[in-house]
């Protein structure tokens, strides 16, 4: 079976799928994208056994989603353990209402 190099959406599926969304306001959208943003190029992207991930914001900027891939979910709880993620999310929390990163399994793909 080839290695998964980028996101992919199959089912079954060899990685930890996880979306995690973001209850913001159009005030603080864009900063909270940045910040986002900032945090998957300069650490997250750089963890073990990260895929990748998607960023996506609704038409009203009230809402941010993530998609990402994870080789492993222990890959993905180590990530979310270590300090420098937890000054990320206290970061994110500062600029939106909740946020919720929740691990999912692939139950079906069409298209």
């Amino acid at each position: 079976m080839p290695s998964i190099t980028s996101p992919s959406i199959t089912s079954p599926s060899d990685c930890q799928t996880v979306i995690t969304t973001f209850d913001t306001t159009p005030g603080t959208c864009q900063d909270l994208l940045d910040a986002l943003q900032n945090a998957y190029t300069a650490f997250i992207s750089k963890q073990a056994g990260f895929i990748g991930a998607g960023l996506h914001v609704n038409d009203a900027q009230t809402r941010i989603a993530i998609y990402s891939q994870w080789r492993r979910r222990e890959d993905f709880q180590a990530m979310l353990r270590s300090d420098e993620m937890r000054d990320h999310h206290r970061r994110f929390n500062a600029l939106c209402r909740s946020f919720e990163p929740v691990m999912y399994d692939v139950a079906s793909v069409y298209g």
